[in-house]
């Protein structure tokens, strides 16, 4: 069997990191890596450069890649073709010898480079779940016309693969996303709305990047994996609910018409669902992975979404229904928001204020290309920075 060839977007990340450890448990017979993409890490991209030797890199700007020609000349290793900024995203996506992209950067960045990856007939191990939220039309469509493979690595939409394999659509009921509840599942109202950056960052489950873990602690990342899973599947929104499940030991499940529930259960390891997507449709032992040891567990609960507590469920529902450019607007004032948010400029609470504020006032449109998904990003983004300002300004009285 001849060797797979992996490109990465965001392979100095949490999925990246994951998926470079996968490929090295395999050794040299299954995976080779052809091409990795960065931001501003360029310490950590210069070390996956010397281990894995891809011929393209992609930094995220002009500085980035000088800063990592230095270090990889600082280390002795010969530089491969190195490119930066979009351009950069893209040729990795697109790289001939890839034949499977790994789509892991955060955010609206990873739309443009993952449509080119489908559209350019490659298989994309999806971890940006924005990207589908955004602009899922359009990247379903792409897949369908170009014959790609789009497999979910979020951990809960990986879980639903496994789950629906072998299943008819006719005879599933709804798709059960399971969500950890975040840091503040058992806190109160008043304790969400005078959180600190630190208490949001403290996920009781996953380690993940700052955006995400901000998005669990809204449980947005649920209400974006609603969406997700809409494209993925198929299922309309009254046929996908949410369960908070703290032990995040039940990935996600789904219920068959005639009553039956499915689960698929795990250790807590990005690495398991990495290797799925990546060697799908075989399996193989995960030799990285511990297994799950069932005596271990002590009890498994599940509960029901405050949606009073957690109010950003209950947009991107809205999002979904009214669909058009009405998600990528969603996603677009959410990031600025949450960024707003990490900077010490709004509260926690003030999150999907800013979020319903921009969508109240966006004029929903039809997706007709990506032009127009890029113009609703941008338009949503410039009013989400004026929400951001008055929340400031108001704070700022109040005081």
């Amino acid at each position: 069997m001849s060797s797979t060839g992996i490109a990465i977007l965001g392979s100095t990340g949490s999925i990246g990191c994951n998926t470079l450890s996968v490929v090295e448990s395999f050794g040299d017979e299954r995976f080779r890596v052809v091409a990795l993409a960065a931001g501003r890490n360029t310490k950590k991209l210069a070390e996956q450069i010397e281990r894995h030797r891809p011929a393209l890199v992609a930094a995220r700007d002009e500085a980035a890649a000088d800063e990592l020609l230095a270090e990889l000349k600082s280390r002795g290793v010969a530089a491969p073709r190195v490119e930066a900024g979009e351009a950069g995203l893209v040729a990795v996506a697109t790289r001939e010898g890839a034949d499977c992209v790994v789509s892991a950067t955060v955010g609206a960045v990873g739309l443009v480079p993952t449509l080119r990856a489908l559209e350019a007939g490659k298989r994309v191990a999806l971890a940006n779940k924005e990207t589908l939220v955004i602009a899922g039309e359009l990247m379903t469509r792409a897949a369908r016309e170009a014959g790609a493979e789009l497999l979910p690595v979020d951990s809960e939409h990986n879980a639903l693969h496994q789950c629906l394999r072998g299943e008819r659509r006719e005879e599933v009921r709804r798709l059960l996303l399971t969500a950890s509840g975040g840091p503040f599942r058992a806190k109160t109202s008043r304790a969400m709305e005078e959180a600190t950056v630190e208490e949001a960052m403290r996920h009781p489950t996953w380690n993940m990047g700052a955006k995400v873990t901000i998005d669990s602690a809204t449980l947005m990342n649920k209400g974006l994996e609603v969406i997700e899973a809409h494209w993925l599947f198929g299922f309309g929104p009254e046929e996908i609910d949410i369960v908070v499940h703290p032990e995040s030991v039940v990935h996600s499940m789904i219920e068959l018409v005639d009553g039956s529930v499915i689960a698929q259960m795990g250790v807590t390891d990005m690495r398991h669902a990495i290797q799925y997507a990546l060697t799908y449709p075989e399996r193989h032992a995960c030799r990285a992975l511990p297994r799950l040891d069932l005596t271990k567990l002590s009890a498994l609960h599940f509960e029901a979404v405050d949606s009073a507590r957690f109010p950003c469920v209950g947009l991107a529902y809205r999002a979904l229904r009214r669909g058009g450019t009405l998600p990528a607007a969603l996603n677009a004032a959410n990031e600025e928001a949450v960024s707003a948010f990490i900077a010490g400029r709004i509260r926690l609470t003030d999150i999907p204020r800013v979020i319903e504020r921009v969508m109240d006032a966006h004029g929903v449109r039809p997706v007709g290309d990506l032009n127009v998904v890029i113009e609703a990003d941008r338009e949503a983004r410039e009013a989400a920075r004026g929400e951001i300002a008055k929340s400031e300004e108001a704070s700022k009285a109040a005081v």
